[in-house]
C-alpha cells in the first residue's frame, strides 16, 4: 500500500485566510491527503499568504523562504503559495520567487489536490496572470447570486463533504477541516467588497461583495458546535453589507438570533463593521440578543473629514462619537475596537489633532495604528502631497503611544465589573487565560483568571475584574458561575 501523501498548511494574515485554509484542508483530506501540523513533516508545504500591506507581504515571503529551507533536510519536497498574495501577483510572484514550486490562485482551489500532486510529481502548473476580480460578477448585487457558481469564492465551498470524511456530522458537514482544537472558530459570511476606499487594494483581488446563504452559515455553525466550538466569529470584508445581494440588507439582524440558538454555541461575535453602514436595527440586535456579544469592530480609519474624504470614506469625529454614544446607551459595557491610518497623503497637523481628539473621547477597548504606505493599484498611490517617511514614522509613534495609554485606561474602567470569560488556555505555569465579550481573538487583549480550579478549555465562567495589565484584565472567577464544577463549588 503506498504511503499517504502529507501536506501542511501555514496560514498568515486575517481570520478570513484561516477559514480558507480549513476549506483547503477539507478538500485535501477528502482526496486522501494526510494533514500534518509541521511543514518539515509534510511532502508539500502550502503557505496561505497575505497580500494586504507591505509588512504582511514580507511575512508571507519569509514564510515561503523558511519552508523552502526545509527541502533537502527532511520530508518536504515542494513549497506552494496560495492566498491573497498569490492571487494578487500570480505570475509576477512566481518569477520573483523561484523558491516557490507553485503559485496557485483562487481558481485553483477546487482542484487543489490535483495541483499539489502535479507539483509533487515534478510537473509545472503555470501561474495565473492576475485580473481584477471585481469584473467577474455583475455590477448589480441583485444579479450576483446566479453568477457566483462559476466564480471561485474561497470559503464558500459546498456544504456537504464526501461520505466518510465527517460521518458524525451527517449531510450538513461543510467542506472544511479544523486545523486546531480551539473553542473559537471563524465563519465566513461573505467575500469581497463593493467599497472603493482609496488606500485599499483588497476588492481588486478578492472581488465584489457576495453573501453566503443563511442556511450554509447555519449548517456550518452547527457542524462547528459538534466539533466543540463554543464561540463563532463572523468574518468578511464588510459584514454590514451582508444580505444586500440576497434581497435583504437586514438579513444579519434575523440571522444572528438563529446562530445564537445553535446547541453548543455560547457566543456569537461579529467583526468588520462599517460605521457608515451601521443601522439602528443592527445595533439593537447586537446589544440585546442573548449570546450575541455586544462587540463593535468599527472601521473608522481616521476622524478628520478632509482625510476621510480623500480615503473615499464618510463621517467625522462628532458623528463617530454619536454612534458610540448610541451603542453605549443600549449596552454600557459594549466592546469597541478600530484601526487607524496616520500619515495619509495631505494629512495636516490639524487633521492629526482631530484624530487625537476623537481617540481621547472614544474610550475604545483596542486600537490598531498603521502608518500610511502606497499600495500599488490604489487611488491613493497616485495622490500628491505625500508626507515624508520620517513624518509618517513620527506620527505613527505619537498616535501609537496615545493609543496604548488610552486602551490601558479603558481597561482600568472595567475594574469591578463582571465579565463572562471563555477559557482558552489552562497551564500550570502560565495560568488560565480567556476572553471576555469585548475581546476578539488575538487582537483585543485577554483575561487572566486568578484561579483555574475546576476550569477547562472551552468553559464559560463569570468573573469579577480585579486588576489590569495594560489592555489585559485580571479577574477572579465567581463561584456558582457555569464554568465551575461541583467539586470546585464545594
Amino acid at each position: 500500500m503506498p504511503e499517504r501523501r502529507t501536506v501542511a498548511l501555514v496560514t498568515l494574515g486575517c481570520a478570513r485566510n484561516e477559514v480558507d485554509s480549513e476549506e483547503l484542508a477539507g478538500r485535501l483530506e477528502a482526496d486522501g491527503w494526510q494533514l500534518v501540523e509541521d511543514a518539515e513533516e509534510a511532502d508539500v508545504a502550502v503557505v496561505n499568504t497575505c497580500g494586504f500591506v507591505e509588512a504582511a507581504k514580507k511575512d508571507s515571503v519569509d514564510a515561503l523562504l523558511e519552508a523552502n529551507d526545509l527541502k533537502g533536510h527532511g520530508r518536504t519536497q515542494a513549497v506552494v503559495a496560495v492566498g491573497c498574495m498569490a492571487e494578487r501577483y500570480g505570475k509576477e510572484l512566481a518569477e520573483a520567487l523561484p523558491e516557490a514550486d507553485g503559485v496557485l490562485g483562487f481558481d485553483d482551489y477546487a482542484d487543489i489536490s490535483d495541483r499539489l500532486q502535479t507539483i509533487l510529481n515534478g510537473g509545472i502548473h503555470a501561474p495565473h496572470t492576475p485580473r481584477d476580480r471585481r469584473k467577474l460578477l455583475p455590477i448589480s448585487p441583485a444579479e450576483r447570486q446566479e453568477s457566483a457558481a462559476s466564480v471561485a469564492l474561497p470559503g464558500h465551498g459546498p456544504t456537504d463533504l464526501p461520505e466518510g470524511v465527517a460521518p458524525a456530522s451527517g449531510p450538513r458537514a461543510p467542506l472544511r477541516r479544523r486545523l486546531d482544537g480551539s473553542p473559537v472558530a471563524s465563519v465566513k459570511l461573505a467575500s469581497g467588497c463593493d467599497r472603493r476606499c482609496s488606500f485599499c487594494a483588497i476588492p481588486s483581488f478578492r472581488g465584489s461583495f457576495i453573501s453566503r446563504r443563511p442556511s450554509d452559515v447555519l449548517n456550518e455553525t452547527r457542524w462547528l458546535a459538534e466539533q466543540g466550538v463554543k464561540e463563532i466569529m463572523l468574518v468578511s470584508e464588510n459584514n454590514t453589507s451582508y444580505g444586500k445581494d440576497l434581497g435583504d440588507i437586514r438579513l444579519l439582524e434575523s440571522l444572528l438570533p438563529e446562530l445564537a440558538d445553535v446547541d453548543g454555541i455560547e457566543r456569537v461575535r461579529v467583526s468588520y463593521l462599517q460605521p457608515a453602514e451601521m443601522r439602528p436595527g443592527l445595533i439593537d440586535v447586537l446589544t440585546s440578543t442573548p449570546k450575541v456579544a455586544p462587540y463593535f469592530d468599527l472601521s473608522f480609519q481616521h476622524s478628520a473629514p478632509d482625510v476621510l474624504r480623500a480615503m473615499r470614506r464618510f463621517g467625522d469625529t462628532d458623528r463617530f462619537l454619536e454612534l458610540l454614544d448610541t451603542i453605549r446607551s443600549k449596552a454600557p459595557e459594549a466592546g469597541v475596537r478600530s484601526n487607524f491610518i496616520v500619515g495619509f497623503p495631505g494629512e495636516s497637523e490639524a487633521d492629526l489633532a482631530e484624530l487625537e481628539r476623537f481617540l481621547n473621547h472614544a474610550r475604545l477597548d483596542a486600537i490598531g495604528v498603521f502608518g500610511y504606505s502606497d499600495e500599488e493599484g490604489t487611488e491613493a498611490a497616485t495622490y500628491e502631497n505625500k508626507l515624508d517617511e520620517d513624518v509618517v514614522a513620527e506620527r505613527l509613534a505619537r498616535v501609537s503611544r496615545l493609543a496604548e495609554e488610552l486602551v490601558s485606561q479603558r481597561a482600568e474602567e472595567r475594574v469591578g465589573s463582571t465579565v463572562r470569560v471563555l477559557v482558552e488556555s489552562v497551564d500550570e505555569e502560565e495560568g488560565v487565560y480567556g476572553r471576555a465579550a469585548h475581546q476578539a481573538p488575538e487582537t483585543d487583549g485577554q483575561v487572566l483568571l486568578t484561579s483555574g480550579e475546576g476550569l477547562s478549555v472551552g468553559r464559560m465562567v463569570d468573573a469579577k475584574v480585579v486588576g489590569t495589565e495594560g489592555v489585559d484584565l485580571v479577574a477572579e472567577p465567581l463561584r456558582g458561575s457555569l464554568g465551575w464544577s461541583e467539586e470546585a463549588d464545594r
